[in-house]
């Protein structure tokens, strides 16, 4: 009887602790279940929230950004233009300049012989066509004169200067001389700046290479200059001698036919 008592007891023991086991057990796996979808609740929130973040900063990055590259590319774009100006700007004031500035004598020169019929020989020594004149030398030779020694075909002229008072001075940069033409003294030259009035004439002749002729009145001329302005114009040979003598000879194409034969010298006695 004891044993069959002990035994129900021993059953019914185990089917509660089996039954309390069972219900512990699902409580506890419910308890995990909800833990399971609090924690997956709050992962779709946290992505939620995130992509919610990323899609801000994409919606408000970008124009940032590209304000930014907008204005360094805009400034890089008014450099580089500020840049080409200034460039140009000094080129076309270096081209100006040279054009104006007094360039020095190489072994070949451009040689210009103008002057007014009833005015004085004026002398120019290019050594580029468009250049301002190296030397400018105006003579007491009357036009006609010269003309008239030209007619004989063969023209020499000389100018001669002290020693006295010339040191350290080139040549070409000695501002008063004596005048000789073909032997005959002829009075004095002086040597002077290119003035406007010279610089007209000397591009209206500027495509000339060689040649004589006669520009119209008023070419070159101020308002109260007139009559027409002839010319000589031709391609010189520069020989220097030593720092006291230099000479200066016409190439002349024509020379065996007939044409003129000048020649200039710069003396220094």
């Amino acid at each position: 009887m004891r044993t069959i008592m002990a035994k129900s007891l021993h059953e019914s023991s185990f089917s509660f602790s089996k039954r309390h086991f069972s219900h512990w057990m699902a409580g506890r796996g419910s308890e995990d279940r909800k833990k399971k979808e609090e924690g997956k609740v709050a992962a779709e929130e946290i992505f939620t929230l995130s992509s919610a973040c990323d899609d801000d900063v994409d919606d408000i990055a970008p124009p940032v950004k590209a304000e930014a590259r907008n204005k360094r590319s805009s400034s890089s774009t008014v450099a580089a233009v500020a840049v080409r100006v200034s460039r140009f700007r000094a080129a076309l004031a270096a081209a100006v300049a040279g054009r104006h500035r007094p360039v020095g004598f190489g072994p070949r020169v451009t040689g210009t012989l103008f002057g007014r019929r009833r005015g004085h020989v004026h002398l120019a020594f290019q050594a580029d066509p468009r250049a301002c004149p190296a030397v400018l030398i105006e003579l007491a030779t009357p036009t006609s004169a010269l003309v008239r020694e030209m007619a004989s075909g063969l023209v020499r002229i000389s100018l001669e200067c002290d020693r006295r008072g010339s040191a350290g001075k080139k040549l070409a940069e000695e501002p008063l001389w004596r005048a000789y033409c073909n032997g005959k003294k002829c009075g004095y030259a002086v040597r002077r700046e290119c003035g406007p009035a010279d610089w007209r004439i000397l591009r209206a002749v500027e495509p000339v290479s060689t040649g004589a002729g006669v520009l119209p009145a008023g070419a070159g001329a101020g308002a109260g200059d007139a009559g027409e302005t002839m010319y000589l114009r031709a391609r010189f040979e520069r020989v220097v001698g030593s720092r006291d003598s230099e000479a200066f000879y016409m190439m002349n194409p024509d020379v065996n036919n007939g044409g003129p034969e000048l020649s200039i010298y710069l003396l220094r006695v």
